[in-house]
């Protein structure tokens, strides 16, 4: 696979996220331009290299047919060569060369071990349908890569309308997640998982990790997760793992995104003050 593009959906509450997301990129020596899928109208003045992408007929069919807005995500389909990641996220190699030998879908998650939230009750005898060891196909989609577009706008509509579809595509109440299991599925195209063998990679889930040595999983440079995500995690100081998210904000950031995620009285903005400040001098002294 030769990647062409990052693809990432945001808006101006995930600011903070994203721009860190971006910094570890171009940290870990990838310079492919980024595409960020506009989540709403909250857009804000993106870092050079990087543009808002919105393809109107695919954004314009999901709102009419009462489709949430993550479900922009679909936008990816209809592309090739491309990582795509949630804001929550960071790189730890170049995703350029990491999958440089892969081919069709890649994923690089173990969501392959607790299934939950990649189906739905229609879309999951589908997926059994293709094979017997269905758990090994399915997957986050906070984090893919393929190498082919999997759809045009035309086949991409007629899917998700398909009676048999529908209802996991267009109608699910909670998020896009089965609806892009079940589009890759629908496909034929081949999935892959960099935690499976033969890569054998060590999870690219913060929840994975759980003290301050979390780097001795990570002797074997193959085997190290090249991007860390914190699906379901709050991204806090007090998780070792997190110093990976907060190296790439300044002091004053990493207290707005704190505040941020703990609204709360004057003293509650104190103490996360005072954390934050011991956490930045402890990543500069590292």
């Amino acid at each position: 696979m030769k990647l062409e593009k990052i693809i990432t959906l945001g808006n101006e509450p995930v600011r903070l996220p994203l721009l860190a997301m971006i910094r570890s990129l171009r940290s870990v020596g990838c310079d492919l331009p980024v595409w960020v899928i506009p989540y709403d109208d909250r857009t804000f003045d993106l870092p050079a290299g990087c543009k808002w992408w919105k393809n109107d007929e695919i954004c314009d069919f999901i709102e009419k047919e009462g489709g949430r807005p993550v479900m922009r995500k679909y936008q990816c389909m209809i592309e090739a060569n491309y990582q795509f990641v949630d804001s929550d996220i960071v790189f730890l190699r170049n995703p350029a060369e990491v999958l440089q030998p892969c081919e069709g879908w890649v994923a690089s998650c173990c969501h392959w071990h607790n299934p939950g939230h990649t189906y739905t009750e229609h879309s999951l005898p589908l997926i059994k349908a293709r094979s017997t060891t269905w758990q090994r196909l399915i997957f986050n989609t906070g984090q893919f890569a393929c190498d082919r577009a999997l759809y045009d706008i035309d086949s991409f509509k007629r899917t998700a309308t398909h009676p048999d579809y529908c209802p996991t595509i267009l109608d699910d109440p909670y998020h896009e997640q089965p609806g892009i299991n079940l589009l890759v599925h629908l496909s034929g195209v081949p999935i892959s998982n960099l935690t499976l063998p033969p890569a054998n990679m060590e999870s690219t889930w913060a929840g994975d990790y759980h003290d301050a040595d979390y780097e001795r999983f990570w002797q074997v440079e193959a085997r190290k997760p090249y991007l860390m995500h914190w699906a379901g995690e709050k991204m806090s100081p007090e998780r070792p793992i997190s110093e990976l998210f907060f190296q790439y904000l300044t002091e004053d950031e990493q207290q707005q995104f704190l505040e941020s995620q703990h609204e709360g009285s004057p003293s509650t903005a104190r103490r996360l003050k005072q954390k934050i400040r011991a956490a930045w001098h402890a990543l500069k002294d590292s």
